[in-house]
């Protein structure tokens, strides 16, 4: 029996082998909140019957049914690239490095199409039992990733999902050994693609890739359930770069509006021989879009470059995921 508060709650997740097919969840993912519920569109009979001063129960009519919401966690050095590959669309295999245990998963930016995935949250009563919600049909529509002095790296993963039912089977989470990725491990660098130097000063990073997608194809036949979305616009990259104000670098990039590659890394300990626990960032083309330093008081300037992503017509746009997982 489970604690009967959120201590006893649960989250699983599993790529979905077509739309909206149930996957039985085999991560579990350590998360510290999530928002995920059923959205249902009811319609009412308004028929004039005489006499009737209030509408009827059973003229209320169950129209179309979807979900969705955030997961909020802990960026770790496990377990991350099933929602990965949701974000980025690249379909993506584990790299074993040399015949170490460390495997190198590269996420390049594609298009989402097929990269649905199966969430399972399991709730529980004050009873302890714990009630399963399990959301068919998860594509990724946004996710926020941020870090500043004295924490660790977050991720925010909007979801969008195609129903939520509640007759399957609440799988029993297992938890494999991992750490969070912090802000001690965290480095910033920019420049020549591939030849970036470490900027100083920095002391809270955020980058957001945005997916937009078309989440409103409800058609006939469908018993009011939608078809998978489709990319509806072009991928909305955006972040920001918060620190003291000790060298001119990103404020003289702001006023010449000239691009410089972006690389946000986090590096933890060694897997094995070379190979460390790792995530990187990567946005070949960044521009900074305001603001220049001001002063406002007495105390270290301490100015925040707002930036967008772009595409340098050359490179990719990637996550770079180090970990011990040989599969996904």
């Amino acid at each position: 029996m489970a604690i009967g508060s959120g201590l006893g709650a649960q989250m699983g997740i599993a790529a979905e082998s077509s739309y909206g097919t149930f996957a039985t969840p085999t991560k579990f993912i350590e998360f510290t909140k999530e928002s995920l519920q059923l959205k249902k569109t009811t319609a009412q009979s308004a028929g004039i019957a005489a006499g009737r001063l209030v509408a009827r129960s059973d003229r209320r009519v169950l129209t179309q049914r979807q979900g969705s919401g955030s997961l909020d966690m802990e960026v770790t050095n496990r377990a991350m690239g099933v929602l990965l590959q949701s974000l980025m669309g690249t379909t993506v295999t584990p790299e074993q490095q040399a015949e170490t245990e460390a495997y190198l998963q590269t996420h390049i930016l594609a298009d989402t199409a097929g990269k649905s995935l199966t969430v399972q949250k399991g709730v529980p009563l004050t009873t302890g039992v714990v009630t399963d919600k399990t959301f068919l049909g998860c594509k990724v529509v946004s996710a926020e990733f941020s870090c500043e002095v004295g924490g660790m790296l977050m991720a925010t993963f909007e979801l969008d999902a195609k129903d939520c039912v509640e007759n399957q089977t609440l799988a029993v989470a297992t938890y494999p050994a991992m750490s969070p990725f912090h802000f001690m491990q965290m480095s910033v660098k920019t420049g020549t693609y591939s030849s970036e130097t470490a900027l100083d000063g920095i002391r809270k990073v955020s980058l957001k890739i945005e997916r937009p997608q078309a989440t409103e194809r409800f058609y006939a036949g469908a018993a009011g359930l939608k078809a998978e979305p489709i990319s509806n616009d072009q991928v909305k990259i955006t972040g920001s770069l918060e620190g003291d104000y000790v060298s001119t670098a990103l404020d003289d990039l702001h006023t010449s509006d000239a691009a410089t590659s972006f690389v946000w890394d986090f590096t933890g300990p060694v897997i094995e021989g070379s190979n460390n626990e790792r995530i990187t960032f990567k946005v070949p083309a960044i521009r900074l879009d305001e603001a220049p330093p001001t002063v406002e008081g007495f105390d270290v300037i301490k100015p925040t470059f707002n930036f967008t992503g772009l595409d340098d017509g050359a490179n990719p746009i990637a996550i770079e995921y180090m970990s011990t997982d040989a599969t996904l």
